[in-house]
This record gives structure tokens, sequence and C-alpha cells, in this order.
């Protein structure tokens, strides 16, 4: 089995960044030129998954709207002989792609979200990203790593991190056996421990692929922490049935769902960017040495 499918979920609220999220959505925050959505979902297309899912909101119509064709914008473009900036454009969503929008109706956390694509995913293992977590993995992307596992594998996978022990009550925290350094088998996972009752420091971070039987369980499932549907609770159930394994992903993530997160993103990609990345190098530089006057 392949991965063909991505979930990803974005009917959040995006209430951190207000007030820039009051009518747009927190996903079309720009990281340089293009949207954090933008990042995720070429990450899911290079992984080989040709089917994207967006799981919406009220408010979130921007989304759907920039992985749309737009006709009139590809005619002015070619008009003006901007032809770059056409296939630009084009690239944002190759013809060989089909994306759709699934209206979650309430906001009960990320295991409601998983939920709302059992329909279109069917009974195929399928990957979940979190536009949030915005991660470099160079020539070898993240979810392009983990499906590579899944080839061996055939089973759940999360990807996992080190995070400071301070810090476990903001993830999804893992206890595992080593495989093969990277590799793990998962044997206790729970949803935001306090660090006394954090059974390591190795936490989960937004990218996963599923098997389907994860959707009976989410079906069932009781709300957990926060009064939420919780996607930790229902791959805790899994593992009694099935290996789930961690991966601790090659490259650096940004946690673009806080501000300073987003800030670091915006001025790394800056800086490495094609076109204004010497440019931006040489504002920083004397930026940073106006401010040491």
């Amino acid at each position: 089995m392949k991965i063909k499918k991505a979930v990803f979920p974005v009917g959040g609220l995006g209430t951190r960044f207000l007030p820039a999220t009051k009518a747009s959505p927190k996903e079309m925050l720009p990281v340089v030129d293009k949207p954090l959505i933008q990042y995720a979902v070429k990450e899911a297309i290079d992984a080989g998954c040709d089917e994207i899912i967006f799981i919406t909101g009220r408010g979130k119509r921007a989304i759907m709207d920039h992985f749309d064709v737009s006709v009139e914008l590809e005619v002015q473009l070619e008009a003006a002989g901007k032809f770059d900036q056409l296939e630009e454009i084009r690239d944002i969503m190759p013809e060989y792609v089909t994306a759709m929008g699934i209206r979650q109706s309430r906001p009960l956390g990320l295991g409601h979200a998983v939920y709302c694509a059992r329909k279109v995913i069917g009974d195929e293992p399928f990957a979940v990203l979190l536009a949030d977590d915005m991660i470099y993995g160079g020539r070898n992307p993240v979810l392009s790593q983990m499906t590579d596992l899944f080839d061996k594998v055939q089973s759940s996978i999360v990807a996992v991190e080190e995070v400071d022990p301070s810090e476990t009550h903001k993830y999804g925290i893992v206890r595992i056996t080593d495989v093969d350094g990277r590799t793990g088998k998962i044997q206790e996972i729970v949803e935001k421990p306090l660090p006394e009752h954090a059974p390591s420091n190795l936490g989960v971070v937004g990218r996963y692929i599923l098997t389907p039987e994860i959707f009976g369980i989410l079906e069932n499932l009781p709300k957990g922490l926060g009064g939420e549907i919780q996607l930790t609770d229902a791959i805790a159930q899994l593992m009694k049935t099935q290996d789930v394994y961690s991966y601790a992903y090659r490259g650096k993530r940004y946690d673009c769902g806080s501000k300073l997160g987003y800030l670091a993103a915006t001025v790394e990609y800056g800086v490495n960017h094609k076109d204004l990345g010497e440019d931006f190098k040489v504002y920083l530089k004397e930026f940073v040495e106006s401010m040491d006057e």
C-alpha cells in the first residue's frame, strides 16, 4: 500500500494570531511569498500524495480558493508575458492532484477532524499534516522520509523530536523501544502530560501516517483532554492491535502556531530565498549593527 491521500486539519480559529486571523485563516499567513498551508501541501505532493483533503471550518474559504484554478489571473499573466509567475501559480496545485474540502461542523479536536475524512479515505492508509508545524527537510521532505519507512513497516507512524522536558504539557509524548536509531516502536503515548508524569521527552509533531483502522476507534472514542476527541488517545487504542512506530525525522521544525516560531521561519526562509536571500542578509546585518549602536 502506498500513501496517496493527505488530510489537512485547517478548521482552527487561530486565536493566538488575532487580530491578523480575525477574517483570514492562520494557514494563509505568508512565510515570505507563500502561505503556510502551501508549504505543507507541497510536502505531501512531493511525497507522492495526489489527493489533498482539507478539513475546514467557518471562514476558511480562502484556503480552497488558493488551491483552485484562477482563470482570470492566468489569462492576465499570460497576456502580460509574465510566464514565470504563471508557471508558479499553476504549480500550486498540479493538474494530476485533486483537492477537496470537508466541513468540520464543530471544533471537537484533532481526532474529530481526522474522523471527518473517513468516507473519502476509505480503507487506505493516509497521511495527516498540520500546517502549523513547518518542517524544512531539504531535498528529502519529512513526509517523504516517513513514506519510505511506511513502505517497510506498513504500520502507522508518528513523527517525533526531543522537546524540553519542561514543555511536555504542549505535546503528545511517547515512550519507545529503539529499532534503528531514528525509528522506534511506541510502547506508550500520552496527550500533554505534566513534566512529572511524562514517560519521556519525545514529543509528537504534526506529521502522521495512519492506517484506516483508526476511524473505527475514533468513531467510539470518548472526549479526552480539553473536552476534545484526541488523536493521541485513538493512537493509544490502535496500539493494542497494531504496532505503531515513531520516527525521529531529519529536518528543522518551526512552530508556526506561535508568533516567535512564525517569525523565525519568516527570517530563515527569507535568508534562504533564491531571489531575496542575499539582499535580506545584508539588511539583517545592517539592522543588527544599528541596534548595537
